[in-house]
């Protein structure tokens, strides 16, 4: 799971890049800047914005892609019990990277995409690579332990019970975000626990 140093230094130019996007969207909306303001923010030049990007929209939405704390998340499942299954590593996996700052950072890209249709197929894009992220991930950790299909299926599920909570199609008190006066909503906690719960039972 070690990167290279090449490697991790791309990812941290992609990252300086679509950080410096995502906050001039927050602050001017879309239409107020242009992919100049972002290299200039960022610090690099506007070749090597399109040796990442193709558009300032694909940058902005990309602000959400970045997992963190990975080493420290593998180094927790290397310590789990042998017989733990997949499900129970995507548990650990959504509890550890849905901080309060992921879920606001994918929730605001979201609320940003109701608002200017050009960004949805990006964020479209997004949801897609977090999914496939997490299929990696379980088929690096299991290998053909499980059934052609398996690691697919339920990365899908997980991902797709997920955006519901993100877009606001149910009503979850994410943390760090405002409640509006949605009385009846529940915790994240509460969302997380119960979804994990119907994925062990089945439905």
């Amino acid at each position: 799971m070690k990167q290279s140093l090449r490697a991790i230094k791309k990812e941290a130019t992609a990252s300086a890049l679509s950080e410096a996007a995502f906050q001039l969207a927050l602050e001017h909306g879309m239409d107020g800047f242009v992919v100049e303001d972002v290299v200039q923010r960022a610090g690099y030049s506007r070749r090597t914005f399109a040796n990442h990007f193709s558009c300032k929209e694909e940058a902005v939405v990309m602000a959400g892609e970045h997992f963190h704390r990975m080493e420290e998340y593998f180094e927790m499942i290397s310590q789990l019990p042998e017989d733990t299954t997949p499900l129970e590593v995507m548990y650990q996996f959504i509890k550890m990277q849905l901080t309060e700052e992921v879920l606001r950072r994918i929730y605001q890209i979201l609320e940003l995409s109701k608002i200017y249709p050009s960004l949805m197929p990006h964020t479209l894009t997004l949801l897609n690579r977090l999914q496939n992220g997490a299929k990696l991930m379980l088929s690096e950790l299991f290998g053909d332990r499980y059934p052609a299909g398996y690691n697919h299926f339920l990365a899908g599920a997980v991902c797709a019970a997920i955006v519901p909570m993100l877009d606001g199609s149910v009503h979850v008190q994410l943390p760090g975000l405002p409640s509006g006066d949605k009385e009846e909503s529940i915790s994240f906690d509460e969302y997380i626990d119960s979804m994990f719960t119907y994925l062990r039972d089945g439905f």
